[in-house]
């Protein structure tokens, strides 16, 4: 968190390399062993990266990781002053995901189990959210029973998970876990579904 602070608002070029070693062993490196944390109770979690800094300050102020599970379906974890944040994502789908999405959430089965999922997992805290058009999609009608759902192009499912003490101990890894489990059915249903080869 000290680190951190000290790269608020518009770091200068020295400022960034005064605290790079810093925040390398401060922030990166336990967001890797984190993640290697979370991979070894969890083999689906073993395809992760953790991002390194950009030129952009807001890269230095906020450490970013992914766990890939399919091709553009992932968790997302953020850290930064505010704490640690948790995603489960399908953005920035390839191209024919949107139309597989579609016809998944169209579907008399899987529609119906995709809207129960989101329910519960708003339930748990999570804001859904995503690129969504502003009407249903030509092809379908207007007053489908999912019609909200259908005129999404990504999904997005996110809470923050604070910055109390436990963020410093072992607990994390616990934590981060937790919040994977509540984001399981969503993100195995979007696996199921909107999932393309590499």
């Amino acid at each position: 968190m000290d680190v951190l602070w000290q790269l608020q608002g518009e770091p200068t070029h020295a400022t960034r390399e005064r605290y790079r070693a810093d925040r390398e062993r401060l922030v990166r490196q336990p967001m890797i062993a984190l993640l290697n944390e979370v991979a070894d109770a969890d083999p689906r979690y073993e395809d992760f990266s953790v991002w390194h800094y950009r030129t952009d300050s807001w890269w230095w102020q906020h450490q970013g990781a992914v766990i890939r599970l399919g091709r553009k379906i992932e968790i997302g974890l953020r850290f930064s002053l505010d704490g640690l944040r948790i995603q489960g994502a399908w953005w920035y789908p390839d191209p024919g995901q949107v139309d597989m999405f579609r016809k998944a959430v169209a579907s008399e089965g899987s529609g119906p189990e995709l809207s129960a999922i989101l329910e519960d997992v708003r339930k748990k805290g999570y804001d859904i959210s995503g690129d969504v058009m502003k009407r249903p999609p030509r092809g379908y009608p207007t007053d489908h029973a999912h019609a909200e759902l259908l005129r999404h192009r990504s999904l997005i499912a996110a809470r923050p998970l604070g910055c109390e003490q436990w963020l410093h101990t072992p607990e994390a890894a616990d934590r981060v876990l937790s919040a994977a489990a509540d984001l399981d059915a969503l993100l195995m249903w979007l696996v199921r579904h909107v999932k393309r080869a590499a």
